[in-house]
């Protein structure tokens, strides 16, 4: 506080002195990098990828367009990066949640690691599930789709060869019940009840009570006399 006299000698009420601006902290060049990806998937989740520009990233960041090409060379290279992070990271919980020896248990395991994800990692599925021109090195939310067919076809090819069915046809099997899971994962995305273990549920319930009952040859009964 400054108290500053007036002419006739008394001294003024105190006058509150400036206050000094405080200094703008300078982040590292990772640091800076990591915002930019925070950043761009939020946004990548909001709009997609064509409706997202480097200068709506730069804008919300405070920084340059030079600053975001300088790191990732532009949307593309962002784009690619954030969705190998989210790959990596959606297989990482599949797979790591794939624990149990039980074909039932595992089922149950697939579903509850995807709907956590889409429950806990909600733009990063957005970023997953939005159909773009580019693919990271990872690829995308199909490719690791397919990643978890390939597992989910080595556990039923056994299972198939201990039951007396054809083990040549898990991979069909596991594609669809992959399918399926992912493509309910996408629904409870928008509508997110009834709660994401009763989804996982019924997922179950519908995958291996199917299993549990598959005929060994099976036709279609309206192209039978065919």
């Amino acid at each position: 506080m400054v108290e500053a006299p007036n002419e006739g000698g008394k001294r003024r009420r105190a006058v509150p002195a400036a206050a000094k601006p405080t200094p703008r902290v300078r982040m590292s060049a990772a640091q800076r990098r990591e915002q930019l990806i925070s950043i761009g998937r939020q946004i990548f989740a909001e709009r997609g990828f064509d409706a997202t520009s480097i200068e709506e990233v730069a804008s919300r960041a405070k920084v340059s367009k030079p600053v975001v090409y300088e790191h990732f060379g532009g949307k593309e290279g962002l784009y690619a990066v954030v969705v190998d992070r989210e790959v990596r990271s959606l297989l990482d919980r599949i797979t790591t949640a794939l624990t149990a020896g039980h074909p039932r248990e595992l089922l149950e395991q697939a579903a509850l690691a995807l709907l956590g994800y889409i429950e806990e990692e909600t733009n990063g599925f957005r970023v997953l599930v939005r159909e773009s021109p580019v693919l990271s090195a990872s690829g995308n939310f199909s490719s690791v789709m397919n990643d978890v067919a390939h597992q989910v076809e080595h556990i039923l090819g056994a299972e198939f060869s201990s039951r007396g069915y054809d083990p040549k046809l898990a991979e069909l099997y596991a594609q669809a019940l992959v399918g399926m899971v992912a493509l309910t994962g996408r629904w409870w995305l928008e509508v997110r009840k009834p709660r994401k273990e009763t989804v996982a549920a019924h997922l179950v319930n519908i995958s291996w009570n199917g299993l549990s009952h598959l005929e060994a040859k099976p036709g279609l009964i309206t192209v039978g006399g065919r």
